[in-house]
């Protein structure tokens, strides 16, 4: 079994920031891409920023130049640095991952998700 955790998210003013973390544990034999995605109430689930495992990234463009992605191979977590937050970026943010189980299967996995609320 695998597990996405995440953390960090929370009620901020506009302007304000926050960090969204999201660690996987369990049987893993290697991590792969892992991204941030959200829903924002009445809205699909949309992306919001990937990273492969060198470390490519790529954002939304409501995000780029605001929101950083990045993640820490050793301790398989990824992190979301999210500045100058708007009221628009409210939403349940999620954690996604492909994680190799065996050498033969590669699975996607989502965190259980964690609320951003930007407010005045």
């Amino acid at each position: 079994q695998v597990q996405l955790a995440e953390s960090g998210g929370g009620l901020v003013q506009p302007g304000g920031f926050l960090r969204l973390s999201c660690a996987a544990s369990g049987r893993i034999v290697s991590v792969g891409a892992m991204g941030w995605y959200r829903q924002a109430p009445g809205k699909q689930r949309e992306l919001v920023a990937t990273i492969t495992a060198p470390g490519t990234t790529t954002y939304a463009d409501s995000v780029k130049g605001r929101f950083t992605i990045s993640r820490d191979n050793a301790k398989k977590t990824v992190y979301l640095q999210m500045n100058n937050l708007s009221v628009e970026d409210t939403a349940v943010y999620y954690c996604n991952a492909d994680v190799r189980t065996t050498l033969f299967r590669l699975e996607a996995y989502w965190g259980q998700g964690t609320q951003v609320t930007v407010s005045p």
